[in-house]
């Protein structure tokens, strides 16, 4: 079995929880998750089965969609509703207010790491120092929001907003609802959050832990899908007399290539022979070469 289970989280399992039980369902050790979820998070989470495995870095570095709800007014250690109230005021802010806010968390932006996250400072994990009360000095980071559409909007003491936001690898939702709520004057938290899409997966598309459990049953293994449909980099074509070549580590030169991309430096595209997948390979010196191999 090889390739890619878009799987749909339920709530009240981690990401690793996810793992442990597909590993029982399809009685195999070569598994794993692109990116984690929180517990309280449900939605879209794609899990590599067999050689995909060695494909999981290009998924977890795909794009992101989320619905997220935030709650105005209160404020939590963990940025998220699962954490220790720290502040709570009757928010004065308006949809308008929201609104306007928005372009100021477009486009390419800042974002520092929460304390209660996996980020690594000095060979621990952040969330490990926050549960001890320690807090550090984290460094931020660049991340890109190509999208924020505002859902609904409720009207009370402490105001909700739902929103959809696209955004890239490594973007943390509710430190951007914590900032949008610094921004605003009034405080806020993540209060709810589904994964609507990773990379080229769709939550419409999802299969459940149960539903794999009747697939394998039937011995139906159509949830999984197929290693070339996963990636979003380009494609190339081979010549059978250079497939050999490529899947013995030698490289093609630029003018052998049948199909080709520009064949920028250092470009990691999809390599293909008449139709039939070869690994990823990279442009180096108008040469392509192997990277990884199937």
């Amino acid at each position: 079995m090889d390739g890619v289970a878009n799987v749909l989280k339920p709530v009240g399992m981690t990401s690793s929880d996810v793992v442990v039980r597909l590993r029982r369902i399809l009685s195999t050790r070569r598994i794993g998750h692109t990116g984690t979820l929180d517990p309280d998070v449900m939605g879209v989470l794609p899990i590599c089965v067999g050689k995909a495995t060695r494909l999981a870095e290009y998924l977890t570095n795909q794009g992101k969609s989320y619905r997220c709800e935030i709650t105005f007014g209160i404020t939590t250690d963990t940025q998220d509703a699962s954490g220790e109230i720290l502040s709570i005021k009757p928010a004065q802010v308006s949809e308008m207010d929201f609104r306007s806010i928005i372009p100021a968390f477009s486009g390419s932006i800042q974002q520092i790491p929460p304390m209660f996250s996996a980020v690594k400072h000095q060979g621990k994990r952040l969330y490990e120092l926050a549960r001890q009360g320690v807090e550090v000095e984290r460094k931020s980071r660049e991340i890109c929001i190509s999208r924020i559409d505002l859902k609904e909007w409720t009207t009370e003491e402490f105001p909700k907003a739902v929103f959809e936001v696209d955004c890239s690898k490594g973007t943390y939702i509710r430190t951007l609802c914590h900032d949008i709520g610094i921004a605003l004057g009034c405080g806020a938290h993540m209060s709810g959050l589904v994964r609507l899409r990773s990379g080229p997966f769709q939550i419409e598309d999802s299969i459940s832990l149960e539903a794999i459990q009747e697939c394998m049953e039937r011995e139906d293994y159509s949830f999984l899908i197929p290693l070339p449909k996963v990636l979003e980099l380009p494609r190339v074509s081979l010549p059978p007399q250079r497939a050999a070549a490529f899947r013995n580590g030698l490289s093609t030169a630029k003018n052998q290539v049948e199909e080709k991309t520009q064949g920028v430096e250092g470009m990691e595209v999809q390599v293909f022979s008449e139709g039939n997948f070869l690994g990823i390979g990279i442009w180096r010196e108008q040469q392509l070469c192997p990277h990884k191999v199937f």
